[in-house]
């Protein structure tokens, strides 16, 4: 097993985070723990200025439930910093509008990464966004 950096957990978050499928998920899933990657993905969508809460908290439990995580508070809290950090990237094309799509989070190691990438905006006219938060943990 490798020990990768920072930029390759970022690269398998946002890869997570783009994935078009559940089954999708899963194969990324199985190819990045061969790899010593741990991978968690949720989907996500709503007003977002009322989702923040949500969308950490969905990041925080899809991160525990699959593993990549453990229920301490420095795990939990470096994908809670993780997540606002990516969503604080986003949030000038985002505020007042609609966001669904995709979290996806990374760790090997120390190197936790999380990315969110929606499209924004109402009806057919969406915008797109992808923010990218990184935490070191022991």
């Amino acid at each position: 097993m490798a020990n990768y950096g920072s930029k390759k957990i970022a690269s398998v978050a946002i890869q997570m985070a783009l994935s078009d499928s559940r089954e999708e998920e899963i194969t990324l899933k199985a190819k990045f723990l061969e790899l010593g990657i741990k991978t968690a993905a949720v989907d996500y969508g709503g007003e977002y200025i009322t989702s923040i809460k949500k969308i950490v908290e969905r990041a925080v439990v899809a991160a525990k439930r699959e593993g990549v995580i453990k229920e301490t508070h420095a795990d939990e809290g470096a994908v809670a910093g993780a997540t606002r950090e990516a969503l604080a990237q986003i949030m000038p094309k985002a505020i007042g509008l609609n966001v669904g799509g995709k979290i996806g989070i990374a760790r090997q190691q120390d190197h936790v990464s999380v990315a969110v990438f929606f499209g924004i905006g109402l009806l057919h006219l969406d915008e797109v966004g992808i923010g990218l938060g990184h935490r070191a943990v022991p």
